[in-house]
């Protein structure tokens, strides 16, 4: 398989007058590939996939699909929903869009066993064998938590398992995985500690803040990979307010608003029941982008 590492950009979704703006999506994914970064993620949780319909959620992969075609930027697709079922469709849709890989977040609200875990993962991943698989681990949001040996028994019994996305907030959690199974691939999830996943020998990210700065990004994990830990550092510290910033109310909440302020979006729009920020917290957002350069379109 040709399994996906480095810089990935959880994408969100753009809406004007309250559909897809397919257009801008467009555009977005084109600057992240102008940018270095190694592969786009539509239809994830910054997405929105929760409240997108099924045709929006095959288009987005469409559209990513179509974009990356003929660049080195790969497409890591969202294929996760609480219903087993649900989640299987998605992949198979993902697979048919012509996907490069696809990642699936955990069952949210069910809270399934270990064991429902395992269940519901070699479901999806028997589904499509030959699509490489990532999984996606964010118990902040969905209130279950893959416990490192359910990962490895996967990883172990699922040859298209290759990763997981990490959104723990933990550092142990890493150190875990990897020395009970070095070759897994660990990809960091939470923005803050990017540079410390990767020099405890994560394969890459997933990032919510480079949509905003994908150049930064890109070169953070770059560097890392290379080996040039003080130099990914130095970006990390630098990126830390603005990483914090992102994360002041729910995700892609603050993301979406400095995609607006920045001109990157024409319009602020959410699916219900997310709505814009709160004026306090719009105006931290602006007053912390002033002190970074935000590429265009």
């Amino acid at each position: 398989m040709n399994i996906i590492t480095g810089s990935s950009t959880a994408l969100i979704t753009p809406f004007k007058n309250g559909k897809l703006d397919e257009q801008t999506f467009a555009k977005l994914i084109q600057r992240q590939i102008d940018n270095g970064i190694n592969a786009v993620c539509p239809v994830g949780t910054t997405g929105e996939s929760a409240t997108l319909t099924y045709e929006e959620d095959k288009r987005c992969m469409e559209i990513a699909v179509e974009v990356c075609k003929g660049t080195a930027t790969k497409v890591l697709a969202g294929a996760g929903s609480n219903s087993t079922a649900e989640a299987i469709q998605t992949a198979k849709t993902a697979q048919e869009c012509g996907v490069d890989a696809i990642f699936s977040v955990s069952p949210y609200y069910n809270k399934p066993s270990q064991e429902g875990l395992y269940q519901h993962y070699k479901a999806i991943a028997s589904a499509v064998p030959e699509l490489p698989f990532m999984l996606y681990n964010v118990p902040g949001r969905t209130g279950v938590d893959i416990e490192a040996a359910t990962v490895v028994r996967l990883f172990d019994e699922l040859p298209n398992i290759y990763g997981i996305k990490e959104a723990t907030g933990s550092l142990e959690r890493t150190v875990e995985l990897l020395s009970l199974r070095p070759e897994l691939k660990v990809f960091s999830g939470d923005d803050a500690i990017d540079y410390p996943i990767l020099a405890n020998g994560g394969a890459g990210i997933t990032s919510v803040t480079s949509n905003l700065i994908p150049d930064l990004k890109s070169e953070l994990v770059r560097l890392a990979l290379a080996g040039d830990f003080a130099g990914a550092k130095a970006i990390n510290d630098k990126l830390y307010p603005l990483n914090k910033v992102m994360f002041c109310e729910s995700n892609p909440i603050p993301i979406k608003a400095a995609m607006y302020i920045a001109g990157l979006i024409e319009t602020l729009e959410y699916r219900l029941p997310l709505v814009a920020p709160s004026s306090e917290n719009m105006k931290r957002i602006e007053e912390i982008m002033k002190n970074y350069e935000i590429k265009g379109l």
